[in-house]
């Protein structure tokens, strides 16, 4: 395995104790006498603060023009268009890319933050208006270091202060009363638990919070409920209309579950499970999944296998994004090692459109099971997920 691998391995087993808890995490005194002076403050009235924001030409800007592949093999091109004049806000919180030489990223946009947000969070500037703040994240570095025994000084609080900024600076200049949707994944996600549990629960801005989609992660939940453990009055989302819950899961693929050292859908705790919320089924059992996925791979990491040939025999495609319709299904499914999205692939080896995607963490040819489909959870959903946005919405704006 890769270092790069083996550090990213590394931060997501430990995202949820580090960022989920009741309060940002306290380092001990022997990470304190490792720890940098503390950094000052970002001032997030500067855009250049922030990957995405409405109006702008910037890493959320662009043609999201998908290639539409039938199981009869024809191609055909679906136009994207943001709106301008979405009635409802999205704030998003990107997971662990930054490849900067250090323990926390900078506050400079690179490629892997600005591909990142194009591929996870842009795609909802149909339905909201799109805010992405640029945050002082744990980078892969700091993780290679941390595997190999040499650890780079880290402020893990540092991460979760720049959000909560960000988010203030929004609440207080941009906001101006629209609901929101929390949009997030991987250590993303896990600063957004944070940030719910610290500053949205039991206060006036939960009654603007239309949900939470906190993708790639292990949510604490009791067994049998749907609220009570990472949160004490957000519950799990079971209706494309509920409002003011949330939508959260890991996806493996059916044909290979979670092995007993997963990386997700577990959590400590006898009585308690990680929640799982199927987008393509919000009610329970299995739906069809709206999926838009990369044309040469997630764009998340490059420990991934390149894609087979969409159809057979091969065609150009000349979009970033391919949908195959009929193709992925899906259904929460829980066992002796983990709560979990199950993908199940329905396709036909001997039709013209391919019957496998890739999305598995593979390196030298091996795939690793532990990660499950980590690298595509979000892409997988993307359609459902913006459907179910654009129904929270009208139920939002009826009772506000």
């Amino acid at each position: 395995m890769t270092r790069r691998l083996l550090l990213f391995a590394f931060f997501c087993a430990r995202a949820t104790s580090t960022f989920a808890q009741a309060q940002p995490p306290s380092p001990t005194p022997s990470q304190d006498a490792a720890k940098p002076a503390a950094a000052a403050k970002n001032d997030y009235s500067n855009p250049d603060d922030w990957l995405c924001l409405p109006g702008r030409h910037d890493a959320c800007f662009g043609d999201l023009s998908t290639t539409v592949i039938s199981a009869e093999g024809k191609l055909t091109l679906e136009p994207w268009s943001a709106d301008p004049n979405a009635p409802i806000d999205c704030f998003y919180v990107y997971p662990t890319v930054s490849k900067v030489r250090a323990g926390n990223s900078d506050m400079i946009a690179r490629m892997e933050e600005k591909e990142v947000a194009r591929r996870q969070f842009a795609r909802f500037g149909s339905k909201c208006r799109l805010y992405a703040p640029i945050y002082r994240q744990a980078t892969v570095t700091a993780l290679r270091a941390a595997v190999i025994g040499v650890p780079l000084p880290v402020d893990r609080v540092l991460a979760y202060s720049d959000v909560v900024d960000a988010w203030n600076y929004y609440l207080a200049h941009d906001n101006h009363g629209r609901g929101v949707v929390l949009v997030g994944h991987s250590q993303g996600a896990n600063i957004l638990t944070a940030l719910i549990k610290n500053e949205i629960e039991g206060k006036p801005i939960q009654s603007q919070i239309i949900s939470a989609l906190l993708l790639g992660t292990s949510l604490p939940v009791p067994k049998g409920k749907d609220v009570g453990g990472a949160f004490k009055s957000m519950p799990l989302c079971h209706a494309a209309t509920q409002i003011g819950c949330v939508i959260t899961y890991s996806s493996f693929r059916a044909t290979s579950p979670p092995p007993a050292n997963t990386r997700f859908g577990k959590v400590p705790g006898e009585n308690m499970v990680a929640g799982c919320t199927n987008p393509a089924a919000l009610g329970g059992g299995s739906g069809d999944l709206h999926a838009y996925l990369g044309v040469h791979g997630s764009g998340v990491s490059t420990d991934e296998a390149e894609p087979a040939p969409w159809v057979n025999p091969p065609q150009p495609i000349n979009t970033s994004f391919v949908s195959v319709p009929g193709m992925l299904s899906a259904e929460c499914v829980s066992d002796a090692n983990g709560s979990y999205l199950a993908i199940t692939i329905h396709g036909d080896p001997a039709g013209p459109r391919t019957s496998e995607i890739s999305g598995d963490v593979v390196v030298n040819g091996r795939i690793f099971p532990d990660w499950g489909l980590h690298l595509i959870d979000v892409h997988l959903a993307m359609g459902n997920l913006l459907d179910i946005v654009a129904q929270q919405t009208k139920s939002y704006l009826r009772s506000h």
